[in-house]
C-alpha cells in the first residue's frame, strides 16, 4: 500500500515538472502565431486578398445553404412562423447579392494574375515616325512583364509567411488537442496548396512571356535599325540636293548680272529643290506609289474644279517663272474691274505677285491721289486681265506725252517747235538709253521702227488746235519728268505774243485783252508808262 502511494506521488511530481515547459512552449507558439497573423494582415498582399475573397464566397455559400435549410424546416413545421421566415428570406436575398458579386472567385480566382498577357498587334516600322511607336510598344510589354515579376515576389512572400504559420500551427496541434487549431491548420494548408499551384502557373506564364518579349523586341529593333539606316541614306540624298541647289544659286549670282533675275532664279531653285525633297521622302516611305498616283488622279480632278483659281495661280506662277515676263523689281500695271494699279514688283510667290504702288499719273488721275499701298495680284491675272510690264527685258524707259490746246489764231508751228525743243532738252538721256535697250531687244524680238526721238503732233479740235508731244522717260519716274516738261512749255508759251492757250473758262475782262495773261493790255500799260517817263 505504501509502495503504491509512493509511486503515485512520484508520478504526480514528474507530471507537474513536464507540464511547466509544455505551457511555456504553448504560450510562445501562440504569441508567434499571433505575430504571423498580424504580419499577414498588414502585408496587404494581393494574392492573400484574392484568396480571402474565395473564403468569403465559400462562407456565404455555406450560409445560404444553412438558411435555405432553416426556411424549408420552418415551412413544413406546424404553426408556421411567418415573421421568422420573412426575416430569413431578407437575409437570404442579401447573401445571394453578395454571392453574385463574388461569383468570379468561385473558379480560378488568380486567373488575371497568372495568365500570360496578350502581346497584341506588333507595330510595323515603315518610317522614322513609327520608331517612337516601336519603342513605346517594347516599353509597354516590358512593363507588363515587370508587373508579373512584382506579383511573383509578392506570392513568394505570402508563401513564406504561410509556411511559417503552418509550422507554428502544426506544433500547437501536437501540444494540444484543439478543434479550432486543427481547422485553422487545415485552412492554411489549403491556402498554401492553392498559392503553390498559382506559383507554378505564374512561373510558366512568365517564362513564355519572356520568350515572346525577347522575340518581339528583336524583331522591332531590327526594323528600327533598318529605318535608321534608310533615314541616313535619304538624308544624304537630301543633302546632295541642297548642296546642288546652293551651287546653282552661286552660279546664278556669278553669271546673272541683274539682281532681279537672280532673285527670281533663286526662288525657282528653292521651289524645285523643295519639291524634289518632297518627292524623295514620298518615294522613300510610301509603300504603294501607284495607289497614291491613282488617288491623286481622282482627287486632282475634283480639286481642279473646286479650286480652279488656286490651280490657275500656280500655273500662272509657272508661266511667269518659265516665260520670264515679270521679274522682281519690274514696274507693272494691272487693271481689274475698272481699277488700275501701277507699282514695282516686290515678290513673286506661287499664288501672288506683290507690288508696291508708286506715285504715278495713274494714281493721280484714277486713284484719287492715293498711292503707297501693297497690292496682291493673283498669278492667274496673267491669263484673264490686262497685265503691262514697263520694264520688260531690261527696258527702263517708256513713251509719255503731254497734250495741250491753243486757239485757232495762234502760231501753231511755233507752239509745236517749243514743245519739241523742251522735250528734246529734258528727255535726251532717256532717248539715248532707249536706243541701247532696243538694240538688245533685237536679239529676241523683231523691231522695225526703233526711232525714239521726241515727237510732236497736232490735230484740229472743236475748241482749238490740239498739240501733243511725246518723249522717252524713266518708267519709274514718269510724273516727275512730265511735271518739268509741262512747266517749261507753259512758261515758254506765256512769253510768246502770238500763241494763246485755249481752255474752257469764263473770265470777266475789264479792258481789251485776250483773256489769257492780258498780253495786249499789259503791253499797252507798259508803253504808256514808258511815254510818261
Amino acid at each position: 500500500m505504501r509502495w503504491w502511494f509512493l509511486c503515485l506521488c512520484v508520478g504526480v511530481l514528474m507530471g507537474s515538472q513536464d507540464s511547466i515547459p509544455s505551457r511555456e512552449a504553448l504560450a510562445q507558439l501562440e504569441i508567434e502565431l499571433l505575430h504571423l497573423e498580424k504580419r499577414l494582415e498588414a502585408s496587404n498582399n494581393i494574392w492573400l486578398k484574392k484568396f480571402n475573397n474565395v473564403e468569403s464566397y465559400d462562407q456565404i455559400y455555406e450560409e445560404i445553404q444553412r438558411i435555405q435549410s432553416q426556411i424549408n424546416v420552418l415551412k413544413h413545421a406546424k404553426g408556421e412562423d411567418t415573421l421568422q421566415i420573412s426575416t430569413l428570406n431578407h437575409t437570404l436575398q442579401a447573401l445571394k447579392h453578395q454571392e453574385e458579386l463574388l461569383e468570379q472567385y468561385k473558379v480560378n480566382p488568380f486567373k488575371e494574375l497568372i495568365e500570360k498577357p496578350q502581346i497584341g498587334t506588333i507595330p510595323f516600322i515603315s518610317n522614322p515616325l513609327a520608331i517612337v511607336t516601336g519603342i513605346s510598344f517594347i516599353k509597354t510589354i516590358k512593363a507588363q512583364y515587370a508587373t508579373m515579376q512584382r506579383n511573383h515576389r509578392l506570392l513568394i512572400q505570402a508563401l513564406e509567411l504561410l509556411e511559417q504559420e503552418v509550422g507554428v500551427l502544426t506544433q500547437l496541434k501536437a501540444l494540444q488537442e484543439n478543434n479550432n487549431t486543427a481547422k485553422k491548420l487545415y485552412q492554411e494548408q489549403i491556402k498554401k496548396i492553392e498559392l503553390q499551384g498559382a506559383q507554378k502557373l505564374l512561373k510558366t506564364s512568365m517564362d513564355l512571356y519572356a520568350k515572346d518579349i525577347e522575340e518581339v523586341s528583336a524583331n522591332i529593333q531590327t526594323q528600327i535599325k533598318a529605318q535608321l539606316f534608310k533615314l541616313l541614306y535619304v538624308m544624304l540624298i537630301v543633302l546632295v540636293s541642297i548642296v546642288l541647289a546652293w551651287a546653282l544659286k552661286v552660279i546664278s549670282h556669278k553669271y546673272v548680272q541683274s539682281n532681279e533675275r537672280a532673285y527670281t532664279i533663286n526662288k525657282a531653285i528653292n521651289f524645285i529643290n523643295a519639291n524634289i525633297i518632297l518627292l524623295i521622302f514620298l518615294f522613300a516611305y510610301l509603300e504603294n506609289v501607284s495607289y497614291l498616283v491613282t488617288v491623286l488622279g481622282f482627287a486632282s480632278a475634283g480639286l481642279a474644279i473646286a479650286m480652279r483659281d488656286l490651280f490657275m495661280s500656280v500655273l500662272g506662277w509657272f508661266t511667269i517663272i518659265v516665260g520670264g515676263n515679270v521679274h522682281v523689281g519690274d514696274r507693272i500695271k494691272v487693271s481689274k474691274d475698272g481699277n488700275t494699279y501701277v507699282g514695282d514688283v516686290l515678290d513673286i510667290s506661287m499664288l501672288y505677285i506683290t507690288i508696291l504702288e508708286d506715285v504715278t499719273l495713274t494714281s493721280y488721275t484714277e486713284n484719287d491721289c492715293r498711292a503707297g499701298r501693297i497690292i496682291f495680284i493673283p498669278n492667274n491675272y496673267v491669263f484673264t486681265n490686262l497685265f503691262a510690264n514697263y520694264s520688260h527685258f531690261g527696258m527702263k524707259s517708256v513713251w509719255d506725252g503731254i497734250t495741250f490746246c491753243i486757239t485757232f489764231d495762234s502760231n501753231h508751228k511755233r507752239a509745236m517747235e517749243i514743245a519739241l525743243d523742251v522735250a528734246n532738252m529734258h528727255a535726251k538721256q532717256y532717248t539715248e538709253m532707249t536706243y541701247k535697250q532696243l538694240g538688245k531687244m533685237r536679239t529676241k524680238y523683231s523691231l522695225r521702227n526703233t526711232s525714239v526721238n521726241p515727237r510732236v503732233f497736232m490735230a484740229l479740235q472743236k475748241d482749238g488746235i490740239q498739240i501733243s508731244v511725246w518723249y522717252q522717260t524713266n518708267s519709274y519716274a514718269t510724273l516727275a519728268l512730265k511735271s518739268k516738261i509741262s512747266s517749261d512749255i507753259i512758261e515758254t508759251l506765256l512769253q510768246e505774243p502770238d500763241i494763246w492757250i485755249a481752255y474752257n473758262t469764263t473770265k470777266f475782262v475789264h479792258d481789251v485783252g485776250d483773256g489769257f495773261g492780258n498780253k495786249d493790255y499789259l503791253d499797252r500799260k507798259k508803253h504808256e508808262t514808258e511815254s510818261l517817263l
